[in-house]
């Protein structure tokens, strides 16, 4: 999501005085265009999972009624909470995207990592809950079952159907910086895992059909045990952001080198970067010439300002802290 467009404008360097204070420095692209591009990317790719998802639940709920199978239709009720929990995703992406407000001047952005930790915490009650139903079921019955080979292919086709767009959706949370969509992802990710074990089982059971029930719903406690699994990789994707862990470099160096091309910036001292959903808050402190006006160091913080969102569309907003510069004190 980086930009390479710089601002073309320098700002003023001379310690004169002016009486009229400069106005704030923009940046060169509309960011608020940049930003609900996100917003509908995100949507879409959403949108697109729904139908894939609907899809295959129809087709394996149609196999559960001629089969019976208790993985097939673990693997679609999951399925079906999952679409519940994409329709969640997709009113976080649009609250986040809510500009500040007196009662939030920081912004919205915390509602898609909460939405994400939310599905997260899902994933593990619903994991939770398949694994001991299974149990109790393969305790109390247990014994002779027989299916068709034929229906070993409806969840093998649904699998790649669901890892297909498990990358696709992945793809778009990593560029985009969603937690909340990764979280998503991972719902995938399971629904295509989940649908492969299904296919085990009943390959299983067509070739030893006298423990065709125990493998049905052994299989369908494995399902649940991955989702357990999966939906803890989810919490601490979205944790990480709610808890404000520090993001990667590349980030940090992205912002210094965008300060840093405003002429009149010397050096870059510190910087610290909030993520929070679709958007990044910026935290910098430059070193100027300490015998510039103080006009003049705020119209360069305003070019700094400028500069880093042009660069970076996803921040908000950027505090600038001015500093003097002094060679040797490094």
């Amino acid at each position: 999501m980086s930009n390479q467009a710089t601002v073309q404008s320098n700002p003023p360097v001379s310690t004169g005085t002016s009486e009229e204070f400069p106005q704030p420095v923009h940046p060169v692209d509309d960011v608020v265009a940049v930003r609900n591009r996100r917003t509908w990317r995100l949507i879409g790719v959403s949108i697109v999972g729904i139908l894939i998802r609907a899809m295959v639940i129809v087709v394996e709920l149609l196999a559960v009624v001629f089969l019976g199978s208790s993985t097939l239709l673990a693997d679609a009720l999951a399925s079906s909470t999952d679409i519940l929990a994409t329709l969640v995703i997709i009113g976080a992406i649009k609250l986040a995207e809510r500009p500040p407000d007196d009662d939030h001047p920081f912004g919205h952005g915390r509602y898609e990592p909460l939405a994400g930790w939310q599905l997260g915490v899902l994933m593990v009650a619903l994991g939770s809950g398949f694994f001991i139903w299974q149990f109790i079921s393969v305790a109390q019955h247990g014994g002779a079952k027989s299916f068709d080979f034929w229906a070993v292919l409806i969840p093998l086709v649904a699998a790649g159907f669901l890892e297909a767009t498990y990358q696709l959706v992945y793809w778009y949370g990593r560029r985009e910086h969603s937690s909340a969509l990764i979280a998503e992802a991972y719902h995938y990710r399971i629904d295509a895992v989940t649908s492969l074990l299904a296919a085990l089982s009943l390959t299983l059971a067509v070739m030893l059909p006298q423990f065709g029930d125990v493998i049905d719903h052994l299989g369908a406690m494995l399902l649940g045990a991955i989702m357990v699994g999966l939906g803890v990789l989810a919490c601490r994707e979205n944790l990480d952001q709610l808890m404000d862990r520090v993001p990667d470099d590349t980030h940090f160096d992205s912002v210094r080198d965008a300060a840093m091309r405003v002429e009149g910036v010397l050096e870059v001292e510190k910087v610290r970067i909030q993520h929070a959903g679709p958007d990044a808050h910026v935290d910098i402190d430059i070193e100027v010439d300490p015998e510039l006006t103080v006009e003049a160091a705020h119209r360069i913080s305003q070019f700094v300002r400028a500069e880093i969102q042009s660069n970076w569309p996803k921040v908000r907003e950027v505090v600038v802290h001015i500093e003097p510069y002094y060679p040797g004190d490094h």
